[in-house]
């Protein structure tokens, strides 16, 4: 059965509310070590990651370990668009608009170098579609990425990867999803 975006969200919102937080970081590891040894990332000198809510793959340790071997770069909400900012330390992140701990480093604007990106979703497709949390803050981010030639892997647990994510025009596919 196709879904739309809101079926979609309401349904793993449930699959997440079912997973405990033991659970989700027990999840976190395995994708977390898949990448960290995936060819692209280990070639990567500049990668954009994210810093996990509690219900997504939790990144929190893999940043600040990377971070001392690879430039990070951090979303950071402003206004409707996401900025980029080079993770320095979590003594320079701060709580954001949607209590997402984001960096307050330098704003990195050199997209030129980012050599990976590495994206949260709420469901993913096999054909790299993926579906946000409706706020549109990545899709802004992934189309002024585009013309850079990023490799971008989604991130998600099985319970969120699926048959179908319904896409618009302006959606922009993962390279590969873990």
């Amino acid at each position: 059965m196709l879904m739309d975006k809101k079926e979609l969200r309401t349904l793993i919102a449930q699959n997440k509310k079912e997973t405990s937080r033991a659970a989700i970081l027990d999840l976190s590891g395995p994708i977390l070590r898949r990448l960290a040894v995936h060819p692209r990332f280990i070639a990567a000198r500049t990668i954009l990651l994210y810093h996990s809510l509690p219900d997504e793959v939790d990144t929190q340790d893999f940043v600040r370990y990377w971070s001392l071997r690879k430039c990070i770069l951090l979303p950071t909400v402003k206004g409707k668009d996401i900025e980029l900012h080079r993770y320095a330390a979590e003594d320079h992140l701060e709580t954001g608009a949607f209590g997402i701990q984001e960096s307050t480093g330098e704003v990195f604007t050199d997209y030129t170098s980012i050599d990976l990106a590495v994206i949260p979703g709420v469901a993913f497709d096999a054909e790299g579609n993926r579906l946000g949390r409706g706020q549109g803050f990545y899709d802004r981010l992934l189309t002024r990425l585009q013309h850079y030639n990023i490799y971008k892997i989604g991130v998600c647990f099985d319970f969120q990867r699926v048959e179908h994510v319904p896409t618009e025009p302006h959606d922009i596919p993962m390279d590969e999803i873990l």
